[in-house]
Parts: C-alpha cells; structure tokens; sequence
C-alpha cells in the first residue's frame, strides 16, 4: 500500500444503522488524476473525508502518501491539498489575505507564502487581483481562488469535491487546462464530478459507487467498451410508442426516459434506416459515452 499515493482496503462506514461506505478498495497512483463518481448519497463525499481523517472508519485500512490514517493523519494532511464542494474562502479578506492565512495553517512563512502568490494567481486566472474583494469576484474566479488556495502548500495530492459545479463552459474549460497541467507536473489529483464529460476528459481510472459498493472501476475508454453498445440513437416525437415496437426488434438495448427513447446498439443503420418517412420524429446519433455507463449501472430514478 505505500508505493500508491492513496490505498483504501475494506472502508466501511455506518450512520445510525445505515451503510454509506459499503466494503470499497481502491489505489491511486503517483500522477494520476482518479474519479470517484456515483449518484447523490453514493458514499463519495464521505469516502473523501475517511480518506483525509476527518472522520473515522468504522472498518478497513486507509495509507494517505504512505502515511496510515487516521494515525497519522495531520502529517499526511500537511502534503494534501483540498478543493472542497462549496467554497469556504473567507469574505472578511483580499485574495491574497486568503492566501496567506491558509498558507500560515501549514506551518509556513510569510515571506514563503508571498513568493508562492504571484505565480498561484497567474495559475488561477487571476493576475492583477491579490487586492480584490471577496465580494467583488464573480463566482468562476471564487472557484479558481480555491483552488489557487489549495495548492499553497505545493501539496503531492489534491482532492477535488466537484471541483466545476456552477460553473460557467469558459470557468470550466479553464480549471480543466489548469488541472491537466497539475498531473503533467506530477501531482496525483482525486477527484468526484457529477459532469460525466469533465471524468471522461481528466480522469486516467475512475470507480463509480452506488450505495457505498463500487459497482465498476477502470479508464472511461475501457468501461464504455465493456458497459454498453458503441453508438447510441435518441428519439422523440409524437407516434415515440409504436416506433419503439420497431426499434425493440433492431437494437439489443432501449430505454425510455420521458418521452425519448434511447436505443443502444453496435450498428444504428438499420434503426436510421426506420426512421425515413417518420418526419414526426425528431433523433440524435452519437457514439455511446461514460454518461451511458453511469446511467445503465445506477439507474435512470433521481436520487435525493
């Protein structure tokens, strides 16, 4: 276990009877930005934080860079970085204030932490704004300062608790570019998303969880290859039901959701090939992604 950056046997974690953490295993490697996916009350939010000591495991081992948790917890934490799922900077303070009383936490100095700042700023989109006030930053750049805030230590590993949620495409492509160069500058990231498309891009292996189980683990590639059909068909319109009857005979796979049907299948041509004439009906052709994946292991029902 201590070769991988992080290395978790048997966690298990209960509340008030209820298993939330379900008996996972997993290992990240040194470098590697890892996925955590799952629905609402999965058990990814909670794993994170047995992973980091800040609640204890009723069962199994956890090794945080080599060091046993939660033994050892604070010194693994001193060399983590944590982006969490709502930012908690301080709205009392600049930028750079929020900087440099987080750097302090870490045991640096000053002057340290000063010379971290600029370029922590030009990392984060930020050039030009260690004086602004909270207040004065738009939401993208509040998310980018946490970030910038989680690195102010030079952390080997950082976790991410849906690092992009309420962003705008711009702010999201960006903390995307920024997080590709952390990886390529050897630092390991872990992260959980509920954006599908932001795992399949950044995420070298991923694990997706459902009631505190792993229900499938591997590279978005491999699991597309061996969860579901290669192509996809959305359709929907009026006269959807007596297509469907149709569509059931050329496809191995089709679920409704709404008024769509999706029909999952090696080859759509034949199903193309029914749609002519049906100009009531309106349809999408794409090539089957992690989203398919995620939606055929955990189900299509909201979870709240």
């Amino acid at each position: 276990m201590s070769a991988a950056a992080l290395a978790v046997r048997g966690l298990r974690k209960r509340y008030a009877g209820a298993e939330v953490v379900a008996g996972v295993d997993l290992e990240v490697a040194p470098g590697e930005c890892f996925g955590l996916l799952g629905p609402n009350g999965a058990g990814k939010t909670t794993t994170l934080k047995l992973c980091l000591g800040l609640i204890d495991a009723d069962e199994g081992e956890i090794a945080l860079l080599g060091e046993p948790v939660p033994r050892r917890a604070r010194e693994a934490r001193a060399r983590v970085g944590v982006v969490p799922q709502f930012d908690n900077l301080d709205p009392d303070f600049t930028v750079k204030e929020n900087l440099v009383v987080f750097g302090g936490y870490f045991g640096l100095h000053d002057a340290e932490i000063q010379a971290r700042i600029p370029s922590l700023l030009e990392f984060a989109g930020l050039a030009g704004r260690a004086d602004a006030r909270l207040q004065t930053l738009s939401g993208g750049m509040k998310r980018r300062l946490t970030l910038a805030r989680a690195l102010v230590n030079d952390p080997k590993l950082l976790f991410m608790d849906e690092p992009t949620t309420g962003l705008d495409p711009q702010a999201r492509h960006l903390i995307w570019e920024r997080l590709r160069q952390l990886t390529q500058q050897g630092k390991t990231l872990v992260l959980t998303t509920h954006f599908m498309e932001e795992a399949e891009r950044l995420c070298t292996r991923l694990v997706i969880l459902d009631r505190g189980r792993i229900v499938a683990a591997g590279s978005p590639r491999a699991l597309i290859a061996v969860h579901v059909e290669g192509q996809v068909l959305e359709v929907h319109g009026p006269g959807i039901e007596r297509w469907g009857e149709r569509a059931r005979t050329l496809a191995p796979r089709v679920e409704r959701a709404g008024e769509t049907l999706f029909c999952y299948a090696g080859d759509v041509g034949p199903l193309i090939e029914s749609l002519r004439g049906q100009r009531e009906l309106v349809y999408l052709h794409r090539p089957a992604n992690l989203e398919d994946v995620f939606l055929r292991l955990t189900g299509r029902d909201l979870r709240d």
